[in-house]
C-alpha cells in the first residue's frame, strides 16, 4: 500500500488486523490437516491463538472460552501437570501453553481448571540435583524446562525457595563465550534459550548472575541490516519467529540494567531498529489471506502468527513508533 507524499510516493505498511483475527478464529474450532503433525501440542495451539486474540484486543465469545476450559481440563494429568492432548503424559511444554492460555482466559472456571497440588509435586518430581528441570518424566533438561516451571510456578501462586535452589545458578551457566545463552552448559547460543534463560532470571530476581553487557552485545547482533529481521543464531537466515524471542530479550535486558544504576539505556526505546523490524514484519511476513509467516515463500502458521504480531503490538506501544506504520481493520 502507498500514500503519496510530498513529491514523491511513501509506503504504509500496514497490519491487516481484520484479516489475522478471522484467520485465528476459524482456528480455534477447526484446523487443516497440516496441524496433524501438532497433536501432541494441542495446548500451545489454544495457547497461540487465545495470545494472539488478546494482542489484537479481541473479545473471545464466552462459550468460546469455556470450550477451551473444558478441553485442557481433559488434557490434565492425574499426576499434575498438562498432556499435549487428552489422556497424554504431562510435560513441561503444554503445561506451560496450558496455565497461560487459562490465564488469559482469566474466568473462574479456568481458573479453578488447574490443580495447584499436583501442579506442584509434579515441578519437584521434575527438579534435578544441579537445579535444572526435565521436560518430563525420563525426558531432556535444558533451559526451557527451568523457564516454564519457573513461569507456571509464579503465574499459579505455587512459587516456593527450594524448588528452585540452583535454578539461577545452572542457568548463568548456560551463557558461553558468545554472550548468549546454549539449551545446556556449553552448547551454542540460541535465541530461543537465550529468552527463556533470561526471562526465568528475571522471574527468579537473579539477572545479575549473568554478562548482560556481553548478553546485550550478542542480541543486538542478531538484527540483520539488509532484511531488518533477527535470526535465531550466528549465520543462519532471518526468520520473523525471532522478533519474539530475540527483540523480546532487550525489554528485559533494559530493565536489568537500569535496576543495577545503568541509566545510560532508554525505557522506552530499545536497542535495536524498531522501524526496520516493523517493515520486515508487516512487508515480508504477513499472508494476504491472514496470519503470518517466518519467512517469504513459506506458508502461514498458528506459531508464526503469534510470534511476529507479539512484538509487532509491543514496538506499536513504544514512543518511538514510526506514524507510517500503521493498523487497519480492512
Amino acid at each position: 500500500m502507498q500514500a503519496r507524499g510530498k513529491g514523491a510516493f511513501c509506503y504504509r505498511f500496514v497490519l491487516q488486523r481484520e484479516k489475522h483475527f478471522h484467520y485465528l478464529k476459524r482456528g480455534l474450532r477447526q484446523l487443516t490437516d497440516a496441524y496433524e503433525c501438532l497433536d501432541a501440542s494441542r495446548p500451545w495451539l489454544c495457547y497461540w491463538i487465545l495470545h494472539s486474540l488478546e494482542l489484537l484486543e479481541e473479545p473471545i465469545p464466552e462459550s468460546v472460552a469455556s470450550d477451551v476450559c473444558q478441553f485442557l481440563s481433559q488434557c490434565q494429568s492425574t499426576q499434575g501437570g498438562f498432556g499435549g492432548g487428552p489422556s497424554q503424559h504431562p510435560h513441561l511444554a503444554p503445561t506451560y501453553a496450558a496455565v497461560n492460555a487459562l490465564c488469559i482466559i482469566g474466568t473462574e472456571e479456568a481458573f479453578n481448571v488447574i490443580n495447584r497440588k499436583k501442579l506442584l509435586e509434579y515441578l519437584y518430581s521434575l527438579k534435578q540435583p544441579d537445579g535444572s528441570f526435565l521436560m518430563h518424566i525420563g525426558g531432556e533438561v535444558d533451559v526451557r524446562s527451568a523457564y516454564c516451571a519457573a513461569s507456571v510456578a509464579s503465574l499459579t501462586n505455587i512459587f516456593t525457595p527450594t524448588l528452585f535452589e540452583g535454578t539461577a545458578v545452572w542457568i548463568a551457566r548456560c551463557q558461553n563465550w558468545e554472550g548468549g545463552i546454549g539449551g545446556v552448559p556449553g552448547m551454542e547460543a540460541h535465541g530461543g534459550y537465550t529468552f527463556c534463560g533470561l526471562a526465568a532470571l528475571v522471574i527468579l530476581k537473579k539477572e545479575h548472575l549473568l554478562n548482560l553487557k556481553s548478553l546485550l552485545h550478542w542480541v543486538t547482533s542478531r538484527q540483520m541490516r539488509f532484511e531488518g529481521g533477527f535470526q535465531g543464531r550466528c549465520n543462519k537466515l532471518v526468520d520473523g519467529c525471532y522478533s519474539f524471542w530475540q527483540a523480546g530479550l532487550l525489554p528485559l535486558l533494559h530493565r536489568a540494567l537500569h535496576a543495577r544504576g545503568d541509566t545510560a539505556l532508554s525505557m522506552t526505546h530499545w536497542m535495536f531498529d524498531q522501524q526496520a523490524l516493523q517493515e520486515y514484519l508487516l512487508l515480508c511476513c504477513q499472508c494476504p489471506a491472514g496470519g503470518l509467516l517466518d519467512k517469504p515463500g513459506n506458508s502461514q502458521r498458528i506459531l508464526c502468527t503469534t510470534s511476529p504480531q507479539t512484538r509487532l503490538c509491543k514496538l506499536s506501544c513504544t514512543s518511538c513508533r514510526n506514524p507510517s506504520l500503521t493498523w487497519s481493520r480492512s
